[in-house]
């Protein structure tokens, strides 16, 4: 059973989000910057806007299925205390549920990590580009 200081520290740590400063791709845009930068830095943004993206929506997912599983958990201790055979039958359901969920965790995680590596990897080649255009153009 959960004690109040465990329930009050998830509290709080859920209430931590992810937040991209949308304007940060702006003003890396905005002046300092050799001419022909802006092409390469719209394209950074771009990719930045598109991982914080990708990250957020996967950690929303995330945190939406644990909730979940703590509801069931809670759920499922309630039937075991409660000591009544039909109560405790209800957990096999919920175990079940809860192992449901952890795999759909587990392939979010799975794609998040495909899909953060191929962003990376697209930042890499931009890079690359931009190195071989500079060459290109001495």
């Amino acid at each position: 059973m959960m004690d109040d200081t465990t329930s009050t520290e998830h509290k709080t740590h859920t209430k931590r989000r992810f937040k991209f400063n949308k304007n940060k791709a702006k003003s890396e845009n905005e002046g300092g910057g050799e001419e022909g930068d802006d092409d390469t830095l719209g394209e950074q943004a771009e990719v930045d806007v598109e991982a914080w993206g990708t990250l957020s929506k996967s950690f929303r997912r995330v945190q939406t299925l644990l909730d979940k599983n703590r509801e069931l958990i809670q759920q499922a201790n309630e039937n075991h205390q409660s000591k009544i055979p039909d109560d405790i039958a209800k957990n096999v359901g919920l175990i079940r549920e809860i192992n449901g969920n952890i795999l759909k965790v587990i392939s979010i995680y799975s794609d998040l990590s495909t899909d953060f590596s191929n962003i990376v990897n697209q930042r890499k080649r931009m890079k690359n580009n931009e190195g071989h255009t500079e060459s290109l153009e001495s």
